[in-house]
């Protein structure tokens, strides 16, 4: 393991204390007090497991595992759940081969969220690391509706040594994205990523501005790779669900950027937006530095939050 994953996954096991709190512990607490395998072993699982923010969904199915599990291996102590529990859990939250491969291919990247969610730190960062992998990356500053959004991903623009386009508070998101796809196409950019506005109390305002972006990258910019992240906030629990669900409604929506996850003890919503969206957590953030934002790893946010080296 790289140093710098080992730091991030020491920072995991901290930022999820609170979360393995209202988890782990109560699930450890039905291993140790239950004597046999029976319905209300598994009654008892699942309501720590909804009440702990994974969802109904994924809940459903990591019960369904375990038990077509014990029933298979025969497994008869209660103890012995705990790592089919823990293999359940990882199993939901798989985000699958392609997950990034927006990196080896010349991309766009749409981050959309609503104000607050570190929408704008996180392409900030995610530039960093795509600049640290030796990428070419032109930002867009798109979200022109948010008072200093600009001036915020100049400064990240500066640290991660990247060019920024736009910026301009007030001016036309579409007409940015123009211009940055010329700049990324004249300095053959390898991504596009571009900061755009998260409205989602005007719908109908976000709808015509994403479909009017979109048709710029779709006439200008045709052969590019196409990401749409969603930035949303891990200490908002189940209401970060509800945003996730919005935003899919009016964007095509691949995958989501979880922040926030320091801290609060709803980092189990991480499992079921996975299973209740259908599309996978792919960064993961816990802390302010450029280094608190990683891949999602199912693995190793399991091992975090059950507090497994």
């Amino acid at each position: 393991m790289a140093e710098e994953k080992k730091g991030f996954f020491k920072k995991l096991v901290a930022g999820l204390t609170k979360t393995r709190e209202n988890i782990v512990s109560g699930i450890d607490s039905i291993f140790k007090g239950f004597s046999s395998i029976n319905d209300d072993f598994y009654d008892e699982i699942e309501e720590i497991l909804v009440m702990g923010d994974i969802g109904i969904n994924a809940t459903n199915a990591i019960i369904d595992n375990l038990k077509a599990r014990v029933k298979e291996e025969h497994i008869k102590e209660p103890e012995e759940c705990k790592q089919i529990l823990m293999d359940s859990i990882i199993k939901q939250m798989d985000v699958g081969e392609t997950a990034y491969e927006f990196e080896d291919r010349q991309s766009v990247v749409l981050v959309i969220g609503v104000n607050g969610v570190g929408k704008t730190t996180s392409v900030g960062k995610l530039a960093g690391k795509l600049k640290e992998q030796g990428k070419k990356v032109v930002l867009a500053a798109a979200d022109t509706f948010r008072a200093a959004a600009g001036e915020q991903l100049s400064e990240w623009a500066k640290r991660a040594d990247v060019e920024v386009i736009g910026g301009q508070e007030g001016a036309d998101p579409a007409s940015v994205i123009y211009d940055a796809v010329a700049a990324a196409k004249s300095r053959n950019a390898d991504v596009l990523l571009c900061d755009t506005a998260g409205r989602l109390h005007n719908k109908k305002n976000l709808m015509e501005e994403l479909r009017k972006i979109n048709r710029i990258l779709n006439k200008e910019y045709p052969d590019a790779h196409r990401e749409t992240l969603v930035v949303l906030d891990g200490t908002t629990g189940q209401n970060a669900l509800a945003q996730a669900k919005q935003f899919a409604e009016v964007a095509d929506v691949t995958g989501i950027i979880l922040t926030k996850l320091d801290g609060t003890a709803k980092g189990g919503i991480a499992v079921a937006i996975q299973s209740e969206l259908g599309f996978p957590v792919k960064y993961i953030g816990v802390g302010e530095t450029i280094d608190d934002l990683q891949k999602f790893n199912a693995t190793d946010f399991v091992h975090a939050l059950f507090n497994i080296n």
